[in-house]
């Protein structure tokens, strides 16, 4: 998979999908298999920065894009310049820039100052064929309509510590688990190794403070390590048994033994298990960490 920053001259020929790309949901998913049916290197653009945090870092993206399959990723920094660009003016320069003969986008999509560009726009003025597929919708409401799957849809769950429906946004279940759920990359670095004093030795993973995060809380999920996968529990937010009130990420690994000190590790929460509480002793810590493993049939 090759990287390019805006501005830059793609050399190949392609199907270009647009949109901001924040990782990719159902519909995004949909836009690409519309794409990939063209027989070209696919390509897709990906806005980095912007409003709030992210759903994946830029280097977690480079990893759920590349097991996509998508050959190409035109990333476009979120700058004054380009919040300021009219739509016609970015359609040309990104016409200079990318040589797309397909551009796929959804029907919702918008860009250019004030979010004038439509996919209207695009079908009037694109210099290759268009394609604007339809909003793709699936989520059942109490109402019992259905709901647009979005980006803003998928962080407005995992803020809420919803991660059954955000993890369903991306269909990420059996075999296609490790490359479509929601995730958090962080490089292990040394800790306090206190876990080791009670007998559950934990990785810090170091998170970059534009990753949007789960709510603070004690939660089951999975890890990928280059040692391989993992259940595990994972604790975000401070350490209040220990006077720490430093928000870390740190995952004790079920049935991992050895060293991972700057690995780089992908963690995986998909069950809220408890909210952060200060124990009277370490030893009750360990106690309701026994507990906690207990539970963990659930991931598994």
């Amino acid at each position: 998979m090759l990287s390019y920053t805006y501005g830059e001259r793609v050399p190949t020929p392609c199907a270009l999908v647009l949109g901001g790309f924040d990782g990719l949901h159902l519909g995004h998913r949909a836009l690409l298999a519309y794409a990939k049916r063209a027989r070209l290197p696919v390509a897709i653009t990906t806005i980095l920065g912007g409003k709030g945090r992210e759903l994946f870092t830029s280097a977690e993206r480079e990893y759920v894009f590349a097991e996509a399959g998508i050959d190409v990723v035109y990333e476009i920094p979120f700058t004054e310049r380009l919040r300021e660009t009219p739509a016609a003016d970015f359609l040309r320069e990104l016409s200079e820039a990318v040589p797309a003969r397909l551009l796929v986008c959804g029907e919702d999509f918008r860009f250019g100052k004030d979010a004038l560009g439509t996919p209207a726009l695009l079908e009037r003025h694109a210099a290759c064929p268009v394609h604007v597929h339809k909003t793709v919708k699936y989520l059942a409401e109490e109402s019992g309509r259905a709901r647009k799957i979005s980006t803003s849809a998928c962080k407005n769950f995992l803020k809420t510590g919803d991660l059954s429906r955000l993890n369903a946004c991306f269909c990420a279940r059996g075999q296609d688990f490790y490359r479509s759920a929601y995730f958090v990359q962080g490089v292990v670095e040394h800790g306090r190794e206190v876990g080791r004093t009670y007998g559950f030795p934990t990785l810090n993973l170091s998170v970059p403070a534009e990753k949007l995060l789960p709510p603070d809380g004690v939660y089951g999920g999975l890890a990928s390590t280059p040692q391989g996968n993992f259940p595990c529990i994972i604790h975000l937010g401070a350490r209040p048994t220990f006077g720490v009130k430093e928000k870390k990420l740190e995952t004790y690994l079920y049935g991992f033994s050895g060293d991972l000190y700057g690995a780089t590790v992908r963690v995986y929460p998909n069950e809220f298990y408890r909210p952060i509480e200060k124990f009277p002793s370490a030893e009750a810590l360990r106690e309701q960490l026994e507990r906690d493993i207990g539970r963990l049939k659930n991931v598994l």
